[in-house]
């Protein structure tokens, strides 16, 4: 380093607790937790304007319980279409209306909507957005980070925090500069995207079709819009060529019989689609997040839903560490728990898309088959809805832990104490951990971590837990009878029985957000 770049580093003030970089759905909602847990932070977007570019539309059951959390999931579960069946191969689909949550499904939104809603809630926590600023350099030392950024007018200046965090994309600046390497390979060529209207909209949505010609698939927003997604065997046209809207109708029409007739495109786009992830979601002082850290295709719509895990998972650490209620050691477990998720979502899309692309008549009838053979598996099928839903994540739990730790904690009936929260998800809106006692509970506890706030369940388990902020369970203790579960007809009703035994149940492989 210059003696003028020491300089610069000893005399830049602070600009805030954290830098973030990159203004996308995991960005924001990162700077928004940091914002209302009373962190300082500073969020940077190379764009200057709002972009329409909508390449996600899939908010599945996992990150609506997260949006719930804060108390932003009715607000965009209006935006667009709640289905409850994705369909694979043939007629067989997986049935995501069975599962233990408040929203069983997936939501068809676009995800500008997810953008407006975590925005609105970032800058009215207080957190500073930055537009058009594009960042040039990074440096970090043992007490903090400097980012070089080129502001609107094309001035420079240095800014200074305690972390930064790259949430810049599958370019990311922040990742190149760090020098992090990002292996892995390209798996599809010029896929098409368009919101176009149809004259007649397919029966069955989503709607998929898979061929020797590539695919097509076409998803609701729920206000007159469609999504479709389609690729054409054999296309190697660069991600910038222009999208020809004939092209996408007569894909679509050859899988289909049918292009539905396609009009009035307000938005098109091409991409080619990687599998990549870095080694490291940490180095020093600087993380990773969102497609900066891991990218994959589109199947499965699993890609902004597990940046928005990324950042649930991050933010809450970051806030303790700054704020002294926990030590640096707790930053290492942001990698060591959302790593391995990564590889997971990889595993999962790279499968499903896979499965898509087979090209031979005959190994697309095998396919075709084990996907059948495996509808008729209830429980198999279980599983994949929990799985692509996000709902059967579960973090490491150190040697003898309670079952329980490290899973998903489900949204629990909670005592009603006048205006007080009605469930455990209304109660994580306070962005603390969430301490939950069993009813007619002694006063011979362990003491509640500092700015955790304490509930009584409604239901009659006798298991006392502790929520970490990002809604999974940190530890649990039976007080003192073992788990056990009313069977009355409001529970039955409400689905508490369900989540409870679900989280209760013995599937702890980590699975794709």
């Amino acid at each position: 380093m210059s003696a003028r770049t020491a300089m610069s580093a000893r005399t830049t003030a602070p600009a805030a607790d954290v830098l973030v970089v990159g203004a996308g759905p995991t960005g924001l909602l990162l700077a928004g937790d940091l914002a209302a847990s009373g962190v300082r932070v500073v969020l940077l977007e190379r764009r200057s304007t709002e972009s329409n570019l909508t390449r996600a539309f899939a908010v599945h059951a996992r990150t609506l319980e997260a949006f719930d959390a804060r108390g932003l999931a009715e607000a965009l579960i209006a935006t667009g279409h709640l289905v409850d069946a994705v369909r694979l191969f043939g007629r067989t689909a997986i049935d995501l209306g069975r599962l233990e949550t408040r929203f069983p499904g997936v939501l068809m939104t676009p995800q500008y909507n997810v953008e407006r809603l975590l925005q609105e809630r970032a800058v009215a926590a207080g957190a500073d957005i930055r537009r058009g600023v594009r960042c040039t350099g990074l440096r970090q030392d043992a007490d903090g980070v400097e980012l070089d950024v080129e502001e609107p007018d094309g001035t420079t200046r240095t800014l200074r925090a305690r972390y930064v965090v790259g949430t810049d994309g599958v370019h990311s600046t922040v990742r190149k500069a760090i020098g992090m390497p990002f292996p892995g390979r390209a798996v599809l060529d010029s896929v098409m995207l368009a919101d176009v209207r149809l004259d007649t909209a397919p029966r069955e949505l989503p709607a998929f079709r898979g061929g020797a010609e590539g695919f097509s698939f076409v998803v609701p927003f729920g206000d007159g819009w469609f999504r479709v997604i389609a690729w054409r065997r054999g296309t190697r046209l660069p991600a910038d060529a222009p999208v020809d809207l004939d092209e996408l109708k007569e894909v679509t029409h050859a899988l289909f019989g049918t292009d539905f007739g396609f009009r009035e495109a307000r938005w098109t786009s091409r991409f080619h689609s990687d599998e990549r992830q870095v080694p490291q979601y940490r180095d020093g002082r600087v993380f990773l997040a969102g497609d900066a850290a891991h990218v994959h295709s589109p199947a499965g719509g699993l890609g902004m839903n597990a940046g928005l895990q990324d950042a649930a998972n991050l933010g809450w650490k970051l806030a303790a560490v700054l704020q002294g209620r926990a030590g640096e050691a707790l930053l290492d477990s942001y990698h060591d728990e959302r790593h391995p998720v990564g590889e997971q979502v990889l595993r999962v899309s790279g499968a499903i898309v896979r499965a898509v692309l087979l090209d031979s008549p005959v190994a697309r009838s095998v396919r075709d088959t084990a996907a059948r053979a495996l509808h008729l598996a209830p429980a198999v099928g279980h599983r994949m809805a929990r799985t692509v839903s996000g709902l059967a994540i579960a973090y490491p739990a150190p040697p003898g832990a309670h079952p329980l730790t490290g899973r998903r904690a489900p949204d629990l009936p909670l005592v009603e104490t006048g205006d007080g929260p009605t469930r455990l998800y209304e109660a994580l809106r306070a962005g603390t951990h969430v301490r939950v006692l069993p009813r007619d509970t002694g006063p011979d506890l362990p003491p509640a971590p500092p700015r955790a706030l304490t509930v009584t369940r409604a239901d009659a388990a006798r298991t006392a837990l502790l929520v970490r902020p990002d809604g999974y369970v940190e530890s649990a203790e039976e007080l003192p009878a073992s788990w056990t579960l009313p069977r009355t007809g409001k529970d039955a009703e409400t689905g508490t029985e369900g989540e409870a035994r679900a989280v209760a149940g013995e599937d702890r492989s980590t699975t794709a957000a």
